[in-house]
């Protein structure tokens, strides 16, 4: 693996790629890697002859009273499990390499930032998709690699995709679960015991509310009732949004007959936790 802090480097390698005619895949990350971080790499290499991935940890994304201080970082740790993967390039730049003095450049997805995580934390997801894009203009890949536990996120770049004419591929892959059904998270590693167990409570909610749709209720505010009646069970866990929308537009839904996301967030203890399920279309 070949391991790059600079974008003239990265951008080297990553043609050398193309111009070996190799399908070229990324798997952008903030590092603190864990069993969800490593299935897109997996699906990465099922898909693609290269695999870049990057490790940034990117501070336009965080609000002035989130923890981008104390992110969990761990690069050796991070890029040795990459290497045992097999990705053959890793771009892990520096703050001031992928924003240069003064720049005042950004991409913002209108009608959709400010939507599930984006209402909660503003400014967020103007800064996913602006380093998104640079990431995209840097590797160029021919596919990119998200999970869909960052459900609204994935909708986002989807649209930016689209809107900005990248011809890159989006592959959403699966929620990864810890055993007991937590969604994996690198800030599952700030939950104590007890936080831990109290967290559970969102898997919890949407298993419920899925098993009550499967059996037939289509009517979205029935559905999120029955949600939110599990976490009166846990009064330790502060519920931000729940939610039920079109996957696409993040717009809220009424019915779930064609299928819809059912998108949750709430705090545990200091943390901040996202989960989600899709529904399926009745056809």
């Amino acid at each position: 693996m070949k391991t790059f802090t600079n974008i003239a480097g990265t951008r080297a390698a990553c043609r050398a790629a193309r111009l070996d005619r190799k399908r070229l895949g990324l798997v952008p990350t903030m590092g603190a890697l864990h069993e969800g971080h490593l299935s897109l790499v997996r699906a990465a290499k099922a898909q693609c002859d290269v695999v870049a991935a990057s490790i940034f940890v990117n501070p336009t994304q965080f609000g002035p009273n989130e923890d981008l201080a104390t992110y969990p970082r761990n690069f050796e740790r991070d890029s040795e499990l990459l290497k045992q993967e097999g990705v053959e390039l890793l771009f892990a730049p520096s703050v001031e390499e992928m924003y240069p003095g003064e720049a005042v450049t950004w991409v913002t997805v209108e009608g959709l930032s400010d939507k599930l995580c984006g209402r909660s934390r503003p400014g967020h997801f103007r800064g996913v998709t602006t380093v998104v894009a640079k990431l995209f203009h840097i590797v160029e890949p021919d596919a990119a690699f998200f999970g869909q536990k960052d459900a609204a996120q994935l909708a986002i770049i989807r649209r930016m995709v689209r809107d900005l004419h990248f011809s890159i591929e989006i592959v959403g892959c699966p929620i990864v679960r810890e055993p007991d059904g937590l969604a994996m998270s690198s800030r599952n590693s700030y939950l104590g015991p007890q936080q831990r167990k109290a967290a559970l409570v969102l898997c919890r909610s949407l298993m419920r509310l899925k098993k009550i749709a499967d059996e037939g209720e289509r009517d979205s505010s029935r559905l999120i009732a029955a949600g939110k009646a599990e976490f009166a069970s846990e009064t330790s866990v502060r519920l931000d949004y729940y939610e039920i929308v079109n996957p696409e537009s993040l717009n809220p839904v009424e019915d779930v007959s064609e299928g819809a996301l059912v998108a949750v967030a709430a705090i545990v203890g200091p943390t901040r936790l996202i989960d989600n399920v899709l529904l399926p279309g009745a056809g």
